[in-house]
């Protein structure tokens, strides 16, 4: 069925529809998800990232994802590994570590896509604008769990939906390859389901420690 919860695998109901746009809500998680009959094929999906324009030296750009890197700059060393997990076309978030001489892979199923990195553990996975294209969310997360070392973090950085936004004139709902979308309230499901030991929220930054 088309509007079974990727996450949590709950029920839903319609709860936004205008012209060829269709969103569910579940109503155990609280997430919002595109119909899956308007999720884009591979092809297009990665056609859409390809527009993007990641230019990793524009100093816009790495104040965008700031956010992330300056946490882990603060929460971690030069002596620990860390994951920039779907990095896209234009890693920034490794560009400003590795200038601070931190040690980072990156992964992206489209563009760095090296599954050996997905057998390995680390201490920080930084996954910035990536949570919000994951097709099965409940997959991804348990991936990223298993991807942890003891006492590691997973930092993401989304935009969270709230009842105080007008969904209709709301932006980020326009990317077509924003697929799913969170409340705290999923936050905090995740959390629970993971096993994450603790989780905060400040604005966009979501923190999972583990």
């Amino acid at each position: 069925m088309n509007n079974v919860c990727p996450l949590c695998l709950g029920e839903s109901k319609v709860f936004y529809q205008f012209k060829t746009r269709l969103y569910h809500q579940c109503n155990k998680c609280y997430g919002i998800f595109v119909d899956k009959s308007l999720v884009l094929a591979m092809a297009a999906e990665k056609s859409r990232y390809e527009e993007h324009i990641n230019d990793v030296n524009d100093k816009g750009y790495q104040e965008f994802v700031s956010p992330i890197s300056s946490a882990i700059l603060r929460d971690f060393t030069m002596d620990d590994e860390g994951l920039d997990f779907g990095a896209g076309s234009g890693p920034v978030i490794s560009k400003v570590l590795k200038d601070n001489d931190f040690q980072i892979e990156q992964y992206d199923p489209f563009f760095q896509n090296f599954p050996a990195l997905l057998n390995e553990q680390y201490d920080y996975i930084a996954c910035c604008e990536v949570i919000e294209h994951f097709h099965n969310p409940h997959k991804d997360f348990a991936l990223l769990k298993n991807l942890l070392n003891k006492d590691g973090k997973l930092y993401c950085m989304t935009s969270i939906y709230d009842e105080g936004i007008d969904f209709h004139d709301w932006n980020y709902k326009d990317d077509k390859t924003h697929v799913f979308i969170y409340h705290r309230k999923t936050l905090h499901w995740i959390k629970e389901e993971f096993r994450f030991s603790n989780i905060t929220i400040n604005d966009r930054l979501i923190t999972y420690f583990n």
